[in-house]
């Protein structure tokens, strides 16, 4: 039996994500997906991924899924697929298209269209049939990074050395200091002597933030700037004064969340109580409508019966013994 459960556990862990069939078109194949950058994936927490091809009446399109162990992992892998001349796409809370692609985010998986964009209902579909979905809210850094001048799909979230080594290879990951809880929100910028990189890292606490403002300071050529758990950094910027104008629009803004009960109506003492005489009123009705059912059966009986006699008396004589 052991034997057998070792057998069907890779079978069921590699379940297909996409269904047989998307609006009109069947999937006729499910290629081999070869991953580039599989450290990057790794570290984005890649749980599976498929790749399906699709068809119908001549016309083809492939579908990539990839799932990740949580939604923030997600999102990491979303700003690093985009297309750089993608833009916004109304499908999806996140989502961006370009002529014949589109990519998008749902929860904890990244899908992604080739050759044909599929309808908000035919997605509706799809994303309905997805397993263990995870819905936790999405990394709030990414909001702190300035809009202004921004290149567009140039943002990179950070959440271990191996992406910061690929998207911003001049911070050491020990300066970083993702040991110590922290992620990154990467972004390149346009300025008159040429474009930047500004990297945002957040830390667990203001303290740690301060103990790391040090370490990127001595890097060369960097312009560094705390706030709050903040810490923002651009590296040798070809105009340095555009660089602190950037620096400057990084304002940590604390966010709270409170985690409290909601009482519902059965909390209410009240509710109870009147519960409690709507109940009693449906015992009594019940009685009283069982009681006159039984009472009239008996009547009836009796009148059926010749000359009307009564129903005789069962007597035990109990009064001798």
């Amino acid at each position: 039996m052991k034997f057998l459960v070792a057998l069907l556990l890779p079978a069921l862990a590699g379940a297909a994500i996409w269904p047989d069939a998307i609006g009109a078109f069947q999937k006729t194949s499910t290629p081999a997906n070869a991953l580039l950058d599989r450290p990057v994936w790794d570290e984005c927490g890649l749980a599976e991924t498929e790749a399906a091809i699709y068809q119908n009446a001549g016309k083809q399109f492939t579908a990539m899924a990839w799932r990740l162990r949580d939604s923030t992992g997600a999102l990491a892998a979303f700003d690093w697929q985009r297309n750089a001349k993608a833009t916004p796409s109304t499908v999806a809370a996140l989502a961006v298209e370009t002529a014949t692609t589109l990519l998008m985010l749902h929860g904890n998986y990244l899908l992604s269209f080739d050759g044909y964009k599929p309808s908000v209902a035919e997605l509706s579909g799809v994303v309905s049939e997805l397993r263990n979905v995870d819905t936790t809210t999405l990394p709030t850094l990414p909001g702190f990074l300035p809009s202004e001048n921004l290149v567009p799909n140039s943002e990179r979230y950070i959440v271990g050395p191996v992406g910061l080594a690929k998207f911003d290879p001049g911070i050491p990951p020990s300066v970083a200091g993702f040991h110590m809880g922290a992620e990154g929100q990467l972004g390149v910028f346009h300025s008159p002597k040429g474009d930047m990189a500004l990297a945002i890292f957040n830390y667990p606490t203001p303290q740690i933030a301060m103990q790391k403002i040090g370490e990127f300071e001595k890097l060369p050529g960097a312009m560094a700037k705390r706030d709050g758990p903040f810490v923002a950094v651009v590296l040798s910027p070809p105009d340095p004064d555009a660089a602190e104008l950037l620096l400057a629009q990084v304002r940590y803004q604390a966010v709270v969340t409170r985690d409290e009960y909601v009482p519902t109506r059965r909390d209410n003492i009240g509710n109870l109580v009147i519960n409690a005489f709507v109940l009693i009123g449906i015992l009594l009705a019940f009685s009283t409508v069982s009681g006159l059912f039984v009472g009239g059966f008996r009547a009836f009986l009796r009148h059926g019966k010749k000359g009307g006699e009564a129903e005789g008396m069962i007597s035990l004589h109990l009064g001798g013994r």
